[in-house]
């Protein structure tokens, strides 16, 4: 790296990545936000924004099995291991452009400035543009990553789509994936090809903002349990002709259970158990609801996230235990569908220490911290593979079209994942 003024070399790139990530917008926008659903049609164009500027640097573009977007730059070592890098490029419904894109474009960019300055790192670098990281689509997180590891199973598979109602098996048959490997559960990477998988990706909350630093160092990654339905049934009635003793009310029920862990939420965290609960769905059949109806059945979701695997299965049974008091003091029955459950994730102790190392070489304010949201990075962890992540601070939240990134924190992120990577030998 000698003679490698990066921070001149990242601050051209700007450019770039501010017309990278219109492109993508463009490509993406559904009116408010963008919309970029898992294996459909704007996941694609955005790879294709993608592909197209790696192209244009010289970088060898090409889809894997599970049709991830991969682009190469030859390392020093030639003995076909390689540092993965990147993130997702799709999206929740109306969401917003840095979730997922940020960290592919930080991947991409980082590989076009030493191609484009002649330099070879010790490993060969290989970006991962991975397909379907949002659970919004089919319930499952991380669908590329887990089928390049063959982790999908049949259940997984069977899983459909929340607007097309068509299987993932399907939509991935749409995209050339080769189902009969994936299903077969054949890994689609060659054991002990990547030796470390790291990842960019904007904070999703607001510790940076609020802390005034530009970069987090991620050191574990939340597991999360859900079930995207829960079934609460009662029984319809009059709403005028139905006094309150003898009510089987789905919604007061599903209320109760809510506030019932609510209140359990709160106290465990005043205990020091750092865990969230969230209700995403909610709602009565359109079909059969009025206003002059005592509703009989009520749909709902649940979703927890934990630090600790004991904290986050403990909560599940105690959610059940809830359900079931809630049941018998109001007279309905619960059905929870079989839970999806992703376990927490340690990052690799010597890659924080090393991103954390950079950062103080380069005087950028840092801070380490757990990630509440979900990430590939976790799939790579639990696979043995060394993974770490950067945050970038980013001011609105995420997951709504507001969400907002600095491109001077962005350049911040890109420099340290270049020195990162030259960096990185056997």
């Amino acid at each position: 790296m000698e003679g490698l003024d990066l921070s001149r070399k990242t601050a051209e790139l700007l450019p770039v990545a501010e017309q990278i990530f219109a492109e993508l917008r463009r490509a993406s926008r559904d009116g408010e936000g963008v919309t970029r659903e898992a294996f459909g049609a704007r996941e694609t164009a955005a790879q294709e924004v993608i592909a197209r500027f790696a192209r244009a640097d010289g970088l060898r573009v090409e889809r894997d099995g599970a049709a991830n977007l991969v682009v190469s730059l030859p390392g020093r070592e030639n003995d076909g291991r390689f540092i993965g890098v990147g993130s997702h490029l799709d999206s929740v419904p109306c969401g917003g452009n840095y979730d997922g894109a940020a960290g592919v474009v930080a991947g991409l960019l980082a590989l076009a400035l030493l191609a484009r300055n002649g330099i070879t790192p010790p490993r060969a670098v290989r970006l991962l543009a991975l397909r379907g990281e949002e659970s919004a689509w089919f319930g499952k997180s991380w669908i590329g990553s887990h089928a390049l590891l063959g982790l999908l199973s049949d259940a997984d598979l069977a899983q459909r789509r929340s607007d097309t109602r068509r299987t993932l098996l399907e939509h991935l048959r749409d995209v050339d994936a080769d189902v009969g490997a994936i299903a077969a559960r054949e890994p689609l990477l060659r054991p002990g090809a990547m030796i470390a998988f790291l990842e960019v990706h904007i904070e999703q909350g607001p510790v940076l903002e609020a802390r005034d630093v530009p970069l987090g160092i991620v050191t574990s990654i939340y597991g999360n349990l859900r079930h995207r339905r829960i079934r609460c049934t009662g029984e319809p009635a009059h709403a005028g002709a139905t006094p309150r003793s003898l009510r089987r009310d789905a919604v007061v029920a599903v209320s109760d259970f809510i506030l019932r862990l609510d209140a359990r939420w709160s106290e465990w965290l005043e205990a020091g158990r750092q865990i969230t609960v969230t209700h995403g769905i909610v709602g009565t059949d359109p079909r059969e609801h009025a206003i002059s109806r005592v509703a009989g059945a009520v749909d709902s979701s649940l979703e927890i996230r934990a630090e600790n695997e004991e904290q986050l299965l403990a909560f599940h049974d105690l959610a059940r235990a809830e359900a079931a008091a809630v049941a018998e003091r109001r007279g309905v029955s619960f059905a929870l569908d079989e839970p999806i459950v992703n376990l927490p994730a340690a990052m690799d102790p010597e890659w924080v220490n090393r991103f954390e190392q950079i950062c103080n070489e380069e005087r950028i304010a840092s801070l380490r911290m757990p990630s509440g949201a979900g990430h590939d990075a976790a799939v790579f962890a639990h696979a043995g593979i060394p993974a770490a992540m950067l945050f970038i601070r980013n001011q609105c939240g995420s997951h709504n079209p507001r969400e907002a990134m600095q491109l001077a924190d962005f350049r911040l992120a890109l420099r340290v994942l270049v020195r990162a990577l030259l960096g990185a030998g056997a």
